[in-house]
């Protein structure tokens, strides 16, 4: 194998497949990336056996061949390499890789590509496209509501599925780790209908959000029950999916809440920043008391002091006292895209639902807090 590559072409494919490669593996292929040189483009392949990235990236090669070589290694010298540099990439079947740029000059240890592990692809059912936009919409307003309590595993991602919204057909994520939870929806598209639900891991929901941060155009979907497959560009992204069943997240979402509160989402999101400040690191809990035209926040902790701050807000219901986890209400805060938020509440002790007033597709339920 022999090739001559740009550095910012190598450098941008070796960032997005070096990150799906786990840092302590006992596998020691699994610390490799798969090298395919062939006709005009290098291949680049890494794997955590439940993940798995191809992406390819145009070349001048001399010599087909295929390696593997350390992924992180590679990527450290690649990005300390200068701008505008050329990358030759040389493999001649002695185990090691040679690395030349300018005057500098790197061999690095290379495994059997034969070791190398393939994700089985098995068919896929369903396939559709969804535009980056979309797709950044529907992982980034769930994606903060993803468990990270093992034992609960079927709760360790976003759980992606279509639905009827009010006779509306809806592609819908959901994410929740117990104390709140975030329901995102857009119309379902061509494609989608009849798929089935399927719960998406956390590293795979992060490592596509990183794809699709420079990507234009459309995202294709595949999946089946058991994998879901993003092709992005020259990008595909295969993941297992969680083998469990996600509860029934429709009877954790209140109908019934009669209080109404409106009120500036940018003001109040502030207010609660500023308050929280004085709460304890462990409970990290604030205060609401809400009565009409006024929203007061207020914190104490026997070792900071006490705060408290008045929020102008729309509010014509009986008093209500309300205890929330600051960090948990400031992460739903900052879903909000419009001016204004509203909560809706029945009592202390019940799930408080809270949306987007110029915004009907999310929809939040936070735990109060005994404060």
């Amino acid at each position: 194998m022999k090739l001559v590559i740009e550095r910012s072409a190598l450098l941008k494919s070796l960032g997005h497949v070096q990150s799906v490669v786990e840092r302590r593996t006992t596998i020691p292929i699994l610390s490799n990336v798969r090298l395919d040189a062939a006709k005009g483009s290098l291949s680049l392949n890494a794997t955590d056996m439940d993940l798995e990235i191809v992406e390819s990236a145009p070349a001048e090669v001399g010599q087909g061949g295929e390696t593997t070589a350390p992924a992180h290694t590679m990527y450290d010298i690649v990005r300390k390499l200068p701008d505008g540099a050329q990358v030759e990439l040389a493999f001649g079947g002695d185990g090691q890789l040679t690395l030349t740029s300018g005057r500098s000059r790197f061999q690095l240890a290379c495994l059997p590509v034969d070791d190398f592990p393939a994700l089985a692809s098995g068919d896929f059912s369903h396939t559709f496209s969804l535009s980056a936009t979309d797709l950044r919409s529907l992982i980034d307003r769930t994606r903060f509501a993803i468990s990270t309590e093992e034992t609960r595993y079927y709760l360790n991602g976003i759980y992606l599925h279509g639905t009827d919204s009010d006779g509306v057909d809806v592609l819908r994520t959901v994410a929740t780790d117990g104390h709140r939870l975030a329901r995102v929806e857009l119309p379902l598209p061509d494609g989608a209908a009849g798929m089935p639900g399927i719960i998406v891991p956390r590293k795979a929901v992060s490592e596509v959000r990183k794809l699709i941060e420079e990507a234009e155009g459309d995202v294709t979907v595949s999946l089946s029950d058991a994998k879901i497959r993003f092709s992005i560009g020259n990008t595909v992204l295969t993941s297992k999916l969680i083998d469990g069943t996600f509860p029934d997240y429709e009877r954790v979402i209140p109908q019934g809440n009669d209080k109404v509160l409106e009120t500036d989402c940018k003001t109040l999101s502030k207010a609660v920043d500023r308050v929280s400040a004085i709460s304890s690191e462990k409970s990290r809990s604030i205060k609401l008391n809400m009565e009409k035209g006024l929203v007061t926040l207020s914190a104490s902790s026997p070792e900071n002091g006490s705060a408290i701050e008045e929020v102008e807000a729309s509010y014509d219901a009986s008093q209500l006292e309300i205890g929330f986890n600051s960090r948990y209400l400031l992460d739903i805060m900052q879903q909000i895209e419009g001016d204004a938020a509203r909560f809706t509440m029945a009592d202390a002790a019940s799930p408080t639902v809270i949306r987007d007033v110029s915004d009907g597709s999310a929809v939040y339920v936070l735990m109060p807090m005994r404060v």
